[in-house]
């Protein structure tokens, strides 16, 4: 069954939203946001060239993840008036099953072939919904391991911002819902539109699906509790790398104990770990193109620029500079 065009005078980019429980907030205010200010000259907010719609079935208000609530626009009704329907999903550990009536709306959408979108954990969503089989799908690196527990046997994306399969779309959250957004506005109403919203915004460029996500490199994801902890304390202070005893104490355990856990989990010891952490936080610096190497070196934890010069030549066989110069080339 094929969904209606819009007539002329409707907007040329209609997006249904749904809800899960606990929310993140973010992703909806950006992935919003971006469509409100490309929808309308200026910053007036009219859903002239866009139109966005909170979808429910009961109309109740939905409490996200920091506590804030939404209230629902609209019934969930025929999916077909929208050009996609997004789903935003929030805390793992909250995401109650979808109420019946939204999973058979889901699937009415998919059987119109309406683009589904899932944002943040809504990749989530749509896999236990049944809607993903076959499809590439992407989530926050975060939680990559959380989603290889829960669906045996398939592999995520979480080295891409989103990734567009035919008709799904699934985006890691955060700062990326609005590159998404941007995505979907160039497609729909022009590549001026969508960098226009983005630079109200701050945003220096729009990213390309591509584009790497920052976090943790995907050879150090893990299972093992402490050894996750471990990696996201050193994460937070690339800046000022932490001696292995101070980051066992931090973590209520002794030294030998974290360096048996990452030997058991990764095959490193914790300084191997955070050198590969700080390297992969120099990679993304030098990607984005003007970042001198002096800055990168002190927000790396390196001494100075002939430190990361010498570690960087060793990991990848040229100097930061060339390597830049390589990937831009490319």
């Amino acid at each position: 069954m094929k969904h209606p065009a819009p007539p002329a005078s409707e907007p040329r980019l209609r997006v249904g939203i749904v809800l899960a429980r606990r929310f993140t907030l973010c992703a909806l205010a950006n992935f919003v946001d971006v469509l409100r200010l490309a929808a309308d000259e200026g910053d007036r907010s009219r859903p002239i060239l866009c139109r966005w719609r909170l979808l429910s079935q009961s109309g109740e208000s939905i409490e996200s993840s920091c506590g804030l609530s939404v209230q629902p626009e609209e019934r969930l009704g025929d999916p077909r008036r929208f050009d996609y329907i997004a789903v935003i999903g929030g805390l793992i550990d909250e995401n109650q099953p979808l109420h019946a009536d939204v999973t058979r709306f889901l699937h009415q959408a998919a059987a119109a072939k309406v683009p589904l979108i899932g944002i943040c954990t809504g990749a989530f969503i749509l896999h236990r919904a049944g809607l993903m089989q076959g499809y590439r799908c992407c989530v926050n690196w975060f939680h990559h391991d959380d989603f290889r527990n829960e669906f045996e046997g398939l592999t995520p994306v979480s080295d891409r911002i989103f990734v567009v399969d035919r008709d799904r779309i699934t985006c890691s959250g955060g700062a990326s819902s609005a590159h998404l957004a941007a995505f979907l506005v160039d497609r729909h109403i022009g590549a001026a539109a969508a960098r226009k919203s983005l630079a109200i915004m701050i945003f220096d460029e729009a990213m390309a699906a591509d584009r790497p996500q920052p976090g943790l490199p995907l050879e150090l994801t893990t299972g093992d509790p402490l050894v996750k902890r471990a990696l996201l304390r050193i994460q937070q202070a690339l800046d000022t790398p932490l001696p292995v005893a101070r980051l066992a104490e931090q973590l209520g355990v002794s030294r030998r104990k974290l360096e048996r856990h990452f030997a058991a989990a990764l095959d490193l010891t914790p300084t191997e770990a955070a050198r590969r952490l700080r390297l992969s936080q120099a990679r993304h610096l030098l990607e984005r193109g003007d970042v001198p190497i002096t800055q990168i070196a002190l927000q790396t934890g390196f001494c100075d620029a002939s430190h990361l010069i010498r570690v960087f030549r060793e990991a990848e066989g040229l100097p930061p500079d060339a390597w830049r110069k390589a990937r831009q080339a490319s």
